[in-house]
């Protein structure tokens, strides 16, 4: 493994998109780029609700990869946008697997931070046959902890400015639940009180999602469509504790996964998913590589945590 940081593989256009049906009501956007008989690897972006980018093909060596990129269900170019209906965790894997079958593909190599960290493995451990290798990055469970630790009551302790524009829409009489005062006004009829809402909510992700604030990713909370899938998908998601059957799952079920090759990477000051989580995983899964990234934060833009992800990718391009 590289000890030096490394930049990302050079930019690239995909040679396939398309729109899969996959509900009345939801159809995707999935693209493919790289080597079109090459090694399959789906990328599971983050939020939810976040959606994908160029840049994220670029974690992937194009000459050996065959790299499927989608985005999930009201999120990206997916329509329509921030639809809410028909949209939980599960309904993403099944997702997942009907891209898989579509693209006639036996196993894939599964990619995924923060919220795609989430959805890779359930995805994983819902079909453990269909997974050659996990790369996992800013590890979230959506445990009631880590979102009590983010939107209730933690990070703020970290960020008072900027909790502060967070509560700013939220009257305090209800502050003893900020998730549900924010689902109520995402949801709202209104749509000025929905945007708003959302810009907030986006906002402070954003705000501290790297160890230093990046103004580039403030000024995605300015683009109205994009803050209300992000804002308006996680939050769903959030109240209604990932649509699992039971907090901690993920953690409890990594029996299921641990025969399968993976990668962990986690910022050591990712103050989004804080370290604990990763450690947990580490610590139920000690047979998967597991690397803190000492100065960074929760962003895959963050040179030590797309390096690791690099190397990961190279080491798992000959399985």
């Amino acid at each position: 493994m590289s000890s030096k940081l490394r930049d990302l593989y050079p930019e690239l256009e995909p040679f396939d998109k398309e729109f899969l049906k996959v509900s009345d009501i939801h159809s995707i956007y999935v693209e493919q780029s790289g080597n079109k008989t090459g090694k399959p690897v789906i990328f599971v972006h983050g939020g939810p609700g976040g959606g994908t980018s160029p840049r994220d093909r670029r974690f992937f060596d194009p000459d050996v990869y065959r790299i499927i990129l989608f985005d999930q269900r009201g999120s990206g170019k997916s329509t329509p946008a921030a639809e809410l209906k028909e949209n939980t965790t599960w309904d993403l894997v099944s997702d997942m697997e009907r891209i898989r079958k579509h693209y006639n593909i036996d196993k894939w190599v599964v990619f995924g931070g923060s919220w795609g960290s989430t959805l890779s493995l359930t995805y994983a451990e819902t079909h453990p046959d269909r997974v050659k290798a996990l790369v996992l990055r800013g590890i979230f469970t959506l445990r009631r902890r880590e979102l009590v630790w983010f939107y209730q009551d933690g990070a703020s302790f970290v960020y008072p400015d900027k909790w502060e524009e967070y509560l700013k829409p939220i009257s305090e009489v209800e502050r003893g639940d900020i998730m549900s005062a924010y689902y109520r006004r995402l949801t709202s009829e209104d749509e000025e009180t929905r945007v708003s809402a959302a810009r907030a909510w986006s906002s402070w992700e954003m705000a501290t999602s790297r160890i230093f604030i990046d103004d580039e990713m403030l000024k995605k909370a300015e683009e109205d469509k994009w803050v209300l899938q992000f804002a308006r998908v996680e939050c769903h998601y959030f109240v209604n504790g990932g649509f699992f059957k039971k907090d901690g799952q993920l953690l409890d079920d990594v029996d299921k996964i641990r025969h399968i090759p993976c990668t962990i990477v986690q910022g050591r000051y990712d103050m989004v998913c804080p370290a604990e989580t990763a450690w947990l995983l580490h610590k139920k899964w000690p047979e998967a590589e597991f690397h803190i990234v000492p100065d960074a934060g929760h962003s895959a833009k963050e040179p030590g945590i797309f390096s690791r992800l690099l190397d990961a990718t190279d080491k798992y391009k000959t399985l």
